[in-house]
């Protein structure tokens, strides 16, 4: 490897999306592939371990979602520029990524042309948005640099949904049967929820959730 190559970690956990990713990548002699996982926290001990320059990330993803990863990433000041990959245009997504300091936010449907543009971007400390978000980063940029209003917004869809649940006291074994996952899985969104709300406690999680029901 020379020292021109940008060193570059994925995780995204659907095979084929993350193989044809991995083929566009390659194609580009200046990107190095260090690792290809599926899940967060194996995201997360690689970027630690390989030390890279990019990390290209699924927003939605077991164990650690992207943006409990990106978090960790900025807490331990590590030294790596971060790209979410997201299905999501809602806008409380895209402000939630940019206030938690991403690099860049590239839709999955556009990824393929435009992940190594993405990627050489994030290595020089620039920004990169897909272009068919530049509704949302003219929105943001008209109220303001800072558009994250509520907690609640850096949370993706499926752990509203378990929040809503706690907030109604189901157990996890409840939850699980309602949203047809497994047990472990309803675990790994409650941990997450509680990183992303700096919660802390064995009921701060309810607490939090009665507290805040009306806007879950």
């Amino acid at each position: 490897m020379n020292n021109s190559e940008i060193k570059i970690v994925i995780a995204d956990d659907h095979p084929i999306f993350q193989r044809g990713l991995q083929q566009i990548i390659e194609t580009d002699q200046n990107l190095k592939i260090m690792a290809a996982v599926n899940d967060g926290e194996a995201a997360l001990e690689n970027i630690r371990s390989l030390k890279p320059q990019v990390a290209v990330l699924d927003v939605d993803m077991p164990k650690r979602d992207g943006f409990a990863v990106l978090k960790a990433v900025k807490e331990e000041n590590l030294s790596c520029n971060v790209i979410l990959l997201t299905m999501f245009k809602e806008e409380r997504f895209f402000n939630a990524a940019l206030d938690a300091g991403v690099k860049g936010y590239v839709l999955k449907d556009s990824a393929i042309s435009e992940i190594t543009s993405a990627i050489h971007a994030a290595a020089r400390g620039e920004n990169f948005i897909s272009p068919a978000l530049s509704t949302l980063m003219m929105n943001r940029l008209n109220r303001g640099n800072s558009s994250l209003n509520s907690p609640l917004d850096s949370l993706t869809t499926s752990e509203r949904r378990v929040l809503k649940l706690v907030a109604e006291a189901k157990s996890n074994q409840q939850i699980a049967d309602e949203l047809f996952v497994s047990i472990r899985t309803v675990e790994h969104h409650r941990s997450n929820i509680c990183a992303k709300l700096n919660l802390e406690g064995k009921n701060a999680l309810l607490t939090f959730a009665l507290t805040n029901k009306q806007e879950i």
